[in-house]
């Protein structure tokens, strides 16, 4: 392990390499289970990672050289790490695979952001071509066959889950979208690297859609399966299970989740990392031909992303100012120029010369952070000329549109 000092009241604590290893997310989560048992005065706050511990703590309260000497005397006392055993609880939740409001997602993407990108037009099967899986009915076999174990909450949206398939075997890996979207409907599934998570409301996004399920946050009265004062649905090392449903089913039982009368079926268990261990040793052969039928699959598609220029793919860079004053040269008195009110990227433009426009109507929406910005025209007229297109870098001061006052 590293102990890494961040100012003068952070440590973080790292274990390992960098590679997916549940033993060290186990010995992460000994370390702070530990610690809390301490009650050491000063403690701020903690906060888990798959590898790492991040403690903030007060030092006026807590000097940062006894915080450490603590550290490392838990540390000599934990368990060996084939020892661990944590709670675990099996939860099992509806998926409706390849749901509608995924193909939303994917058409506003496709509309708005890129027309074009591997992932397109279809997340699953990019899924499965990356993955060197025969079929999508395959995709959809590996995912409903898979328990994800949660490693963490908080991804893309707090109390969502960072959830890996226990068997490496249904360990589907995907890249993220690139740019990501503006755009995921409330409660999608997806896959990013060799993770699942859920997103807890509509937001921005790039992991690859797999399906939509329930709320996983509680309405304002909390009813099972949500625990009193906790609003987000999982724990650490819960085990989700997704069981398969249409899309009509699934608006039905998110009704009955807004309404507090749907309930997962949930169990009490533990997880064993002994058991995990012997689990991989006895499947290491086919474990082995998985993974290398997948590294193959997904080189074969670098390659293809390589002839097809994607890494060499670039977006146009804003005018410098003697090219904004040849664009601008020649305009009506009266006009108007409607510039970028910040640095972003031109998402969509929906006004050619000779649209009219009223004061307030959108000339062009940017997207920046994965949010959407709509720039309002602010004045009522004609459009002259038209600089913005999609893709296009702003920056404050770039010219998007000319209007001509009627």
């Amino acid at each position: 392990m590293a102990y890494l000092r961040g100012g003068d009241d952070n440590i973080l604590v790292e274990y390992g390499e960098r590679v997916l290893d549940l033993g060290l997310r186990m010995r992460v989560h000994a370390l702070a289970q530990a610690l809390a048992a301490t009650a050491l005065p000063g403690i701020v706050d903690v906060t888990p990672g798959v590898r790492s511990l991040h403690i903030h703590f007060d030092p006026d309260v807590l000097a940062q050289y006894r915080l450490l000497g603590v550290l490392t005397e838990l540390e000599e006392q934990l368990p060996a790490t084939g020892e661990l055993v944590v709670p675990s609880r099996t939860i099992r939740l509806p998926l409706s695979f390849d749901d509608p409001s995924i193909a939303e997602a994917i058409d506003r993407y496709r509309n708005g952001i890129r027309d074009t990108a591997p992932w397109l037009p279809s997340n699953t099967e990019f899924i499965r071509r990356i993955n060197g899986l025969d079929s999508v009915e395959e995709v959809r076999r590996t995912v409903f066959d898979a328990e994800y174990l949660v490693l963490g909450l908080g991804d893309v949206y707090l109390g969502a889950p960072l959830a890996v398939p226990l068997d490496p075997r249904h360990r589907l890996v995907t890249t993220k979208y690139n740019p990501a979207r503006t755009w995921t409907p409330s409660d999608a599934v997806g896959i990013g690297g060799k993770y699942l998570c859920v997103y807890g409301m509509e937001s921005p996004g790039g992991y690859q859609l797999i399906g939509r399920t329930v709320p996983i946050w509680s309405s304002y009265r909390q009813n099972p399966p949500f625990e009193a004062g906790i609003p987000w649905l999982f724990r650490f090392f819960d085990r989700i299970v997704w069981e398969p449903v249409t899309a009509e089913q699934l608006l039905e039982y998110r009704a009955a989740a807004r309404a507090g009368r749907f309930d997962a079926e949930v169990s009490d268990g533990t997880f064993a990392l002994a058991d995990h261990q012997r689990m991989l040793r006895d499947n290491a052969e086919s474990i082995a031909a998985f993974e290398s039928r997948q590294s193959a699959a997904f080189d074969a598609e670098k390659r293809a992303w390589r002839a097809a220029g994607e890494f060499d793919r670039t977006v146009a860079a804003p005018p410098v100012a003697d090219q904004r004053d040849a664009l601008l040269a020649d305009l009506p008195a009266d006009a108007t120029v409607v510039t970028a009110p910040m640095v972003g990227n031109v998402w969509r433009v929906d006004i050619t010369p000779g649209t009219k426009l009223n004061a307030g109507d959108p000339v062009a929406v940017l997207e920046a952070m994965k949010l959407e910005l709509p720039v309002p025209s602010p004045a009522t007229g004609t459009v002259l000329r038209v600089f913005a297109a999609p893709g296009a870098a702003v920056e404050p001061g770039t010219p998007l549109a000319v209007i001509g006052v009627d």
